[in-house]
């Protein structure tokens, strides 16, 4: 008699089981103006750097608006205290401070915009062709800026300045050529860099010449770092003309610059010290704007994960 053998435990059924996909908690951003945006909310000073140089150079460029004179003498009203008329008060020529204020940061902004893109191109240029090249004008040219860097830039532009026709234009030249040796070392290093890197590698296979591989794959790659040198050139040129024109070597009277403005103010600094107070201040205020905001760009255009 056959015997069937049953189970006390009944088959388990299975049920499948899905679940909603996750999404990944690493992201790649590849907009370098939202890392940018992103770094400047995450720093107040930033961004508070941000609107100040906005307000600065928007109220520098509408400067002709103004309803006085920047060289209009007023000798009835000078040495005027700060009033609705008056924002700044006047100088001593009975001037509008304010008004000047406005026209003398026309001139040390264009100084500093100008003379940033002289010296960005050219430490572009020779740092770029130093490090690819390499050898023994790689070693010539790194030596000659050495040399250029030891020698005190500042007297030498000032012996330059006394012999050459003052202007801006003058400035602007003069400036620049002392201030591409930064921008030359940092290019330098970063094409040593990107040389070695797989893409120059097959270009050069490809028979892609050395002109091209510079200026279509080598500059681009390094454009965050040479974003970064300019808005530091900035500060420093603005911050040597400012020098340069309170020691009387730099834009010629009546126009008005910020340094000049300095020196101006140095005969009534005793009487009147706001004639120093403002000009000093708004130099204070761009430079450190400037170098915050410089800070904050190499920081934001470094290539990382954003998490």
């Amino acid at each position: 008699m056959e015997r069937t053998l049953t189970s006390p435990i009944a088959p388990a059924r299975f049920r499948r089981v899905t679940h909603p996909p996750v999404q990944a908690e690493v992201s790649y951003d590849r907009s370098a103006l939202s890392r940018v945006w992103a770094a400047l909310r995450a720093n107040r000073l930033a961004m508070v750097c941000l609107v100040l140089m906005i307000i600065i150079i928007a109220a520098s460029i509408l400067a002709p608006l103004s309803p006085y004179d920047p060289d209009l003498y007023d000798l009835m009203n000078k040495l005027a205290l700060p009033s609705l008329a008056h924002p700044f008060g006047t100088d001593d020529l009975g001037r509008d401070y304010f008004t000047r204020s406005l026209y003398g940061g026309r001139v040390s902004l264009t100084v500093g915009f100008f003379s940033m893109l002289v010296s960005v191109a050219l430490g572009t240029v020779v740092g770029t062709v130093s490090g690819y090249v390499g050898g023994a004008l790689d070693m010539v040219l790194m030596r000659l800026l050495d040399i250029i860097m030891s020698v005190p830039t500042f007297l030498l532009i000032i012996i330059i300045n006394a012999y050459i026709k003052p202007g801006l234009p003058t400035m602007i030249f003069i400036i620049a050529i002392f201030s591409w040796m930064g921008v030359a070392r940092i290019v330098r290093a970063e094409t040593m860099s990107l040389k070695e890197r797989d893409f120059v590698l097959a270009a050069k296979n490809l028979g892609t010449s050395d002109f091209v591989i510079i200026f279509r794959h080598i500059i681009p790659n390094m454009s965050s770092s040479i974003i970064v040198a300019a808005s530091l050139s900035i500060a420093r040129a603005i911050l040597t003309e400012s020098s340069l024109s309170f020691l009387g070597f730099g834009v010629r009277l009546p126009n008005a610059s910020w340094g000049s403005m300095l020196q101006n103010a140095q005969s009534e600094i005793l009487y009147n010290p706001l004639l120093a107070v403002f000009p000093g201040l708004l130099i204070l205020i761009t430079v450190l704007s400037f170098n915050v905001l410089g800070d904050v760009l190499r920081s934001a255009l470094e290539p990382r994960i954003i998490k």
